[in-house]
């Protein structure tokens, strides 16, 4: 395996967090009706095994559906929250419930993380 190929996934894994720390920007049309998207119009999501205002999607799972990173000094508004993950990181939130993105959404308007496993659901408004 050449070092190209390990270092690759590395970098994007490293500065996924920071791409995505982005406010959950607006309510958006679906063919399944209105969600909720970031600020560059990736589809957003809720997980079922998640506690109020707690995040149960660490590890793998949180490489597979990146929470919506939130910064220091954003300001909750709203529906909108801010809680702490496991890992000491900021994550956005709606109504208590924590936002993620799917990694195999690859364009604004893809929702194909709708109902993965029966526990994966899109964020509505």
């Amino acid at each position: 395996m050449t070092f190209r190929r390990l270092f690759l996934p590395l970098a994007v894994a490293i500065a996924l967090p920071a791409i995505l720390s982005a406010a959950p920007a607006m309510d958006s049309n679906s063919h399944k009706g209105k969600i909720l998207t970031d600020s560059q119009g990736m589809s957003l999501y809720t997980f079922t095994k998640d506690k109020e205002a707690r995040s149960a999607c660490n590890g793998d799972c949180a490489v597979k559906w990146p929470p919506l990173a939130a910064k220091t000094g954003d300001k909750p508004e709203g529906s909108f929250g801010i809680i702490a993950r496991d890992d000491g990181a900021l994550q956005w939130t709606y109504k208590g419930k924590p936002l993620y993105t799917w990694v195999k959404d690859t364009k604004s308007g893809d929702i194909t993380g709708d109902g993965v496993k029966g526990v994966w659901h899109l964020a509505r408004p």
